[in-house]
């Protein structure tokens, strides 16, 4: 079989040709299906095998102190030559896989041959095709979890075994300094808790991925954004508790950690920094100072690991090997994603080739896997990035105006959405003056002006948006045009009410959100409307709290569209599923309260049919019908949300019922009423929003994930596999 080794000596890596280990008793023989590259330790080790015997000598003074203890017992020529024996041999890399198992050796009998299990040890989980592990080094993998994800098992134990040093409580915050791999999981680990994080790491991109994986803010080491975030956070106290996730020479590390650390802080050491404690920092706070041995109680034990006797769960809550498992649990849970840390994944036959480029910086990575020979190279898995919303100088405020003034708003475009279900709403609304109308055709804005009592019917929108007296601007125009005309609108400081979708594609999101950034200005509303509908909220609140995860089934007969409308011009208007699609993943997300964090899509030919699965952070699911070839007597839209056995039903927004064990509660009354989806309620929210400063009626995050998740749609169906939304919480 073949095996990663290394002469120390030389420097030299090698695919080597070794024998077959042998199952010994009370362990198993496994055959390696990924094994995980730790860039710290790993690089670290080659890098100085790579060294001058000077340069090995600095890096590892501990060696050169037993060198010359064994000078003073044994004589320079014994030492020189037991030195050179050791050091011109080859040595194995690797400590951290997931494999099958090929054979079980006698005192074994929790797994069997063909389980898939993970492993951990630098003498047992190595970059080699087969291994022998013993007992307390290896875990079952549980059911549905990917291999190369169960291969993190061992790094991601030695994350958690340095978060349960830290023992972090609820609410509190905590600094990562350091975001490589280790750190990168501990601050995953740390917003699982509900612990608020605050990242350091020179790396740009290491900083944005953390943020995307749950902290709340991060920078490089002495960078403004960093001290900010943290006396934001903490009321100026600092932080409860400090993870040293950094490796080098430098000191500054833990002179950051006591700068930051608030009044008997703990300080964590996870990684192999410089220790020079700055004594009166250290004294005057009086800061708890703790290390975190590898990958927990049993480490470096040869009974534990080795013969097998397991430390009694009363006296020893986690162990090693309960580490694993615990860790393990966490990802098939969704609790830790792994996925957007594997930067690379190579052939284990292109290992040394692999571990040059990682060496001399051509292969830039987080973490990087070797697939074993008998493993399918795995589809790369679609992602979407979720946009970050910025604000210049935080959340924006809302211009200033009369509170006793009417609100006096303008519309661009009079179509048959806006004359027939906003315009009289609005018109009859107390405390409400229209403004203007725009419209490309002279016509049309001279008729609703003649309807709806606009004071002003214009073509000129630059005329518009520069006139100060204008509060807000509704944007009711065919879809391509709405990304542009509210990026104007904000940047011309206006309350901005886009009807869906807010952008068709990525680009057109980001430029508005560009606009957002630019002029500080997120006062910003989309017409999903049907989190309004009074009958929806009332079945909501009868329906009450959820404590387990939920289905949601949501049917939509959008049935077929006439011929010539132009919705169906596709190559500008975009799918009809990109221009409505949004309405109903924000009803699913409102209901669920959360926002999505995978999209996958399908879709029959010949139609515009589909079927859409979101899944949200709890493990929740909705699935979206969206049908145009449904019977046109059949309700425009259905609705059941099930769980912690109660349902929830809607009928086409006319009725709806809540059963609860055996009983069905009707929602209202059970005869058929008015429809109502929304529109008046969601008019009256935004209007007072604007009236009175207050905040939008649906948070601007929320808006960004709808319309990604929409987006994710398109991208779900041509890849054919689900679109992770990255940076979604």
């Amino acid at each position: 079989m073949k095996q990663v080794v290394q002469n120390y000596k030389s420097g030299e890596l090698t695919l080597l040709d070794v024998p077959v280990p042998q199952c010994k008793p009370g362990g198993v023989l496994v055959r390696s299906a990924y094994s995980l590259i730790s860039t710290g330790t790993e690089l670290m080790k080659v890098s100085e095998a790579g060294m001058s015997m000077v340069g090995k000598a600095r890096s590892r003074p501990d060696q050169v102190a037993k060198v010359m203890q064994s000078v003073a017992t044994n004589g320079v020529g014994a030492t020189y030559r037991k030195v050179m024996g050791k050091l011109d041999s080859y040595t194995p890399l690797g400590y951290s896989l997931c494999g099958v198992v090929e054979e079980v050796c006698a005192g074994i009998d929790e797994v069997a041959v063909g389980d898939l299990v993970a492993c951990a040890g630098n003498e047992h989980a190595l970059h080699a095709e087969l291994n022998w592990v013993p007992k307390n080094l290896f875990t079952p993998v549980p059911d549905g979890l990917a291999p190369r994800h169960a291969a993190f098992g061992t790094v991601g134990s030695i994350a958690l075994q340095g978060v349960r040093r830290g023992e972090p409580q609820l609410g509190e915050v905590a600094l990562v300094i350091g975001l490589g791999l280790i750190g990168q999981l501990v601050v995953q680990l740390l917003a699982a808790s509900s612990v608020r994080v605050v990242g350091v790491d020179p790396d740009p991109v290491r900083c944005e991925l953390a943020e995307r994986s749950g902290a709340a803010a991060c920078g490089s080491p002495g960078s403004a954004a960093v001290e900010t975030a943290v006396a934001e956070l903490t009321g100026g106290q600092g932080v409860d508790q400090v993870y040293l996730a950094a490796g080098g020479d430098s000191n500054e590390p833990v002179e950051l950690a006591a700068r930051l650390c608030r009044d008997r802080g703990r300080v964590i050491d996870i990684g192999k920094c410089r220790l020079d404690l700055p004594w009166n920092a250290y004294y005057e706070k009086e800061l708890d100072v703790r290390f975190s041995r590898s990958y927990g109680p049993g480490r470096y034990d040869p009974e534990y690991e080795l013969e097998g006797r397991d430390y009694p769960i009363g006296y020893v809550r986690w162990t090693e090997r309960r580490n694993l498992a615990c860790f393990l649990d966490l990802i098939a849970r969704g609790r830790i994603d792994v996925e957007p840390l594997i930067s690379h994944i190579a052939a284990f036959d292109d290992a040394v080739g692999t571990y040059q480029r990682l060496k001399d910086g051509d292969l830039k990575a987080v973490a990087v896997l070797f697939r074993y020979p008998g493993q399918a190279v795995p589809a790369e898995a679609p992602e979407m990035a979720l946009p970050s919303v910025r604000r210049r100088g935080g959340e924006a405020a809302a211009p200033s105006r009369s509170a006793t003034s009417p609100v006096r708003l303008a519309f661009v475009g009079a179509g048959n959405y806006a004359t027939s279900m906003l315009l009289p709403h609005l018109a009859r609304r107390d405390g409400v003056e229209l403004a203007a109308v725009v419209t490309t055709t002279a016509l049309s804005g001279a008729n609703a002006q003649r309807k709806f009592g606009f004071a002003h019917a214009t073509t000129d929108l630059d005329a518009v948006l520069g006139d100060k007296s204008v509060d807000a601007v509704f944007v009711v125009t065919r879809h391509s045009s709405h990304a542009e005309l509210t990026r104007k609108a904000l940047l011309a400081g206006k309350a901005v009410f886009v009807e869906k979708p807010l952008a068709l594609t990525e680009d057109e999101l980001a430029g508005v959100l560009a606009a957002v950034e630019e002029s500080g200005n997120d006062r910003l509303q989309v017409g999903f409307n049907r989190r309004f509908a009074p009958l929806l909220r009332q079945a909501r609140q009868r329906f009450g709290p959820r404590t387990g995860p939920a289905h949601l089934r949501y049917l939509v007969n959008a049935g077929r569209l006439e011929q010539g409308s132009w919705y169906l011009r596709q190559d500008t208007e975009g799918t009809r599923f990109a221009g409505e699609g949004g309405h109903f993943i924000d009803t699913a997300s409102w209901l669920l309260q959360a926002d999505p964090v995978s999209v996958y899509a399908v879709a029959a030919s010949g139609n515009e049919d589909l079927q859409v699965v979101l899944r949200y952070p709890d493990e929740s699911t909705a699935t979206l019908g969206y049908v145009t070839t449904g019977s046109p007597g059949f309700p425009k839209e259905t609705l059941d949300l099930v769980a912690d056995g109660k349902v929830l039903r809607l009928d086409d927004f006319v009725r709806a019922a809540v059963y609860d064990g055996r009983r069905k509660q009707w929602v209202g009354s059970r005869l058929p009423k008015a429809r109502d989806k929304g529109q008046n309620a969601q008019l009256a929210a935004f209007v007072r929003a604007v009236r009175t400063g207050g905040p939008m009626p649906v948070p601007l995050e929320s808006l960004v994930a709808t319309t990604t998740a929409t987006l994710a749609v398109r991208a779900a169906l041509a890849g054919g596999a689900p679109v992770t939304l990255t940076g979604a919480r």
